[in-house]
């Protein structure tokens, strides 16, 4: 980055009001495969390419004062997907963990992870494990891992949760029975195709 860009950056950063910005930030991470196919690369490549924008939007939330970003990288639909791609997608998954646990750790970076992870390869699962033992104590940023995730699947998951606690859902409890129950709602949602539904 140039020393203009630079002192850009910071000129931008000093007009936000940081007492405006959301505490919870949820990025569903979509359109990477058209992305690769519109330029005649395999849809791994755009996967690739999707997950080496992470670190920036970890850093910049970090930066902003933003307390949880939640990336949802792999819905319980994804497994329709041709089975190389959805290895390809796993492999990705374990480099990206490896490769930026510690920087996380060094960060203050907490590592969380919801969805059916049970289903996921016990390879990505261990690393899921050591990563988020290791981070358990850090405060300036909750980073949760949306993977094999769907909304109406931790809904489903939760009611099974409280009828095998034989407890009658309401309203005020049903957030205890959730993936995270500390997880707050996201405050600002983007999905990052651009698509709408």
């Amino acid at each position: 980055m140039s020393l203009f860009a630079k002192w850009r950056e910071a000129a931008l950063l000093r007009k936000i009001d940081k007492s405006k910005l959301p505490v919870h930030v949820a990025i569903i991470m979509d359109g990477n495969g058209r992305w690769a196919k519109k330029r005649h690369l395999p849809r791994l490549a755009g996967h690739r390419a999707g997950v080496r924008t992470i670190r920036p939007i970890v850093e910049a939330s970090a930066e902003l004062g933003i307390k949880y970003l939640t990336l949802y990288a792999f819905s319980v639909e994804n497994w329709k997907r041709p089975k190389e791609e959805v290895n390809g997608l796993m492999s990705l998954f374990e480099e990206m963990i490896r490769e930026e646990g510690e920087r996380l750790h060094r960060e203050n970076v907490k590592l969380n992870a919801i969805g059916r992870l049970e289903d996921l390869p016990p390879s990505v699962q261990n690393l899921l494990k050591e990563f988020m033992e290791l981070t358990k104590d850090n405060t300036k940023l909750v980073l949760t891992l949306a993977l094999n995730y769907g909304g109406r699947a931790e809904i489903i998951d939760a009611v099974r949760k409280a009828s095998r606690a034989e407890v009658e859902i309401s309203e005020e409890n049903f957030q205890k029975f959730l993936y995270d129950p500390n997880l707050p709602d996201p405050d600002l949602l983007i999905r990052t195709s651009g698509e709408l539904r």
